[in-house]
């Protein structure tokens, strides 16, 4: 008989102690990025995220011996449903230590948390939602994560499948070193520049929600026959805005329009972990100056992709077929005005072929692999 104990939380009740368990979990792995408490505490805040207006769930520790051994989530995202009819529900941030009890523990307890509300399957990890971080970490171990993106040791994968969960889907995520793109490239942004009436822009801080509205149009209309694509929210996106106005570099969020018409996005954000890597997630006393000069008067050295979409109408008109490659290069060279020596691309379908053979011919290279599994309930 195991001798875990399952503690359970409604999300916001003891969140600093949630958020403890990966500080004991990672003590060991200098790669590890323990994300800042203060964002994390609003994540977890049902008055703050604009994901539970649509979303149900729970916070799970394991407890052996006294001691916080492990953590996950259950939660049920009501836009998932609508859209699916699929009866999955998904657990998200497990971090344990590697004990296989403790991780079958804490999925049963999730499994149970989502059948007793009408589940049939459960996926995961999704923290919390497919738009933000996903899966656990399969390949990759020997790099920190790039921001948004989650970290994990490297038993744990090992420890869900003995926890009788299977293989869904694999993303990839992208390492692109700045420099020269290939001369393929270079001609398709140089064509595509010269198509009348085409201009980029970038994105406007001071008309942040505007021109987020234009990210998630976008995001909506190019993604929705992705694997698992959820539409963003009017609350999502109004939030979105108001956090990417405090970390936005304008030069790395682009916007392409055709005769007043945007056609495609292209947003990177600063990659954040690069500089919070010893804050231990805490901002005070100490932490802000240090972030704040480490942003605006060091700057990052790298960034992360978080989306390139264009809309369907453009994608499928012959004359705009480079445009995808124009704005890889357009990112490229302004990034490499600004000091970026490399970005991440993330994430990607394992299986999404055409999208993988483009970030492929500008010279990039898988080197994470994350993983989502599945269990029947």
């Amino acid at each position: 008989m195991s001798d875990v104990q399952i503690v359970e939380r409604p999300f916001g009740v003891d969140t600093q102690r949630f958020l403890d368990v990966a500080r004991a979990v990672y003590r060991d792995d200098p790669k590890m990025v323990i994300p800042l408490d203060m964002d994390m505490g609003d994540r977890f805040n049902p008055k703050k995220n604009p994901f539970f207006e649509h979303a149900e769930g729970t916070t799970f520790i394991a407890v052996r011996n006294g001691k916080d051994v492990g953590r996950c989530t259950a939660q049920i995202d009501k836009e998932h449903i609508a859209r699916y009819a699929d009866a999955t529900g998904f657990f998200g941030f497990l971090d344990t230590i590697d004990d296989p009890e403790v991780v079958k523990a804490l999925l049963d307890a999730a499994a149970a948390w989502l059948t007793a509300r009408g589940m049939k399957r459960m996926r995961g990890p999704l923290s919390l939602s497919i738009n933000e971080e996903l899966g656990v970490l399969v390949e990759g171990f020997d790099t920190p994560p790039a921001i948004m993106m989650p970290h994990h040791l490297p038993y744990q994968a090992g420890l869900i499948e003995k926890a009788g969960l299977v293989k869904e889907k694999d993303f990839f995520a992208w390492r692109y070193d700045v420099g020269e793109p290939p001369p393929r490239a270079r001609r398709a942004h140089d064509d595509i520049m010269k198509i009348p009436g085409l201009r980029i822009r970038t994105l406007d801080k001071s008309q942040m929600e505007r021109d987020t509205r234009i990210v998630m149009e976008i995001f909506n209309d190019a993604w929705q026959d992705n694997w698992g694509f959820v539409p963003m929210t009017e609350g999502e996106l109004k939030k979105m805005a108001a956090d990417l106005k405090m970390i936005l570099v304008p030069d790395l969020a682009l916007v392409a329009e055709v005769d007043g018409e945007v056609a495609a996005i292209s947003v990177a954000l600063p990659n954040i972990n690069e500089m919070i890597g010893d804050l231990d997630g805490k901002l005070f006393p100490f932490g802000f100056a240090k972030l704040l000069y480490r942003l605006k008067v060091k700057g990052p050295t790298s960034a992360r992709l978080i989306i390139l979409g264009i809309k369907k109408k453009f994608r499928i008109q012959k004359k705009f077929g480079g445009l995808s490659a124009a704005l890889y290069v357009e990112m490229n060279d302004r990034g490499k005005r600004l000091g970026m020596k490399w970005g991440e691309l993330s994430w990607t379908l394992e299986d999404n072929h055409p999208v993988n053979l483009g970030i492929k011919m500008m010279g990039g290279k898988v080197y994470k692999r994350y993983r989502v599994y599945v269990r029947d309930l």
